[in-house]
Order: C-alpha cells, then structure tokens, then sequence
C-alpha cells in the first residue's frame, strides 16, 4: 500500500518552499521597476534578463485603503524590495505611473548605495486621448 500524506506533511513543505524564495539573493547588478499608480506602488527587482528576484507592494507591507497610494509606503516598500536584493552594485530604474510614491522611490534607491546606470520614465501618455461621450440631451 501506498504512504499516506497528511496536511502536516503539505503544510511543512510548503513553509520550506516560501522561506527558500523569501531568501535573500545576490546579483551585482539588475533593473528596477517601480509601478505607482494613485491607489498603490509596486517594486519589482530583476535580473537583466528580466526574471523577477524580489518584489513588494504596499498590501505586502500592511498598508491598506488610502494608505497605500502616499509617499511613506512607497519609501517602504522600495526600502524592502532591496533588502531582499543584496549584493547588487548597479541598476536600471524604469518608473511607470503618474503617482505620488515615483519619487519617494527614487530617493530610496538613490540612498541605498547602489549607481543607478539610467532611469528611464516609461508612463504612457495619450496622443489624443480617448473619444469624450456624446453630448447631453436635456
């Protein structure tokens, strides 16, 4: 007969699974991109290649509601996104969003100790935007 697997065994091994991602990892150097929009601020770190290494949002930091689009929990989540990230000496910024947590980002990432090679703004802008509805008939 075959073994038979509790939840024990499950849970066990999926605690294994998150910690060995949660692990701190070391590359010299990758691309930050950093997503504010008004409601929230998302840091990803990556390799050159483009696979993630760490990321962190502000839900992740326990932030929540209107919290999540400030300045502050942009600095915190940029601080934890590269604290995962250890060893790293160079890094390319893309910022992506008109919201306010843009620069609080780049502030951190520029105390960190880490050259920035470039920073590159990559928010779109609407050429002639979108048709406005039809007239109001009263």
């Amino acid at each position: 007969m075959g073994k038979v697997k509790t939840n024990l065994h499950r849970s066990l091994r999926k605690n294994k699974r998150i910690a060995a991602r949660k692990s701190v990892r070391k590359i010299p150097k990758g691309v930050i991109h950093v997503q504010a929009s008004f409601n929230n601020t998302i840091v990803t770190v990556t390799d050159l290649r483009g696979q993630v290494i760490a990321w962190s949002s502000a839900g992740t930091c326990g932030f929540k509601g209107p919290q999540k689009g400030t300045p502050f929990a942009a600095q915190t989540i940029t601080e934890d996104a590269i604290r995962r990230v250890q060893g790293m000496h160079r890094a390319k910024v893309r910022v992506k969003g008109p919201g306010l947590g843009r620069d609080a980002a780049l502030r951190v990432i520029g105390r960190s100790g880490i050259r920035l090679t470039n920073i590159r703004d990559l928010t779109f802008l609407p050429h002639n935007g979108c048709r406005p509805p039809k007239k109001r008939r009263v």
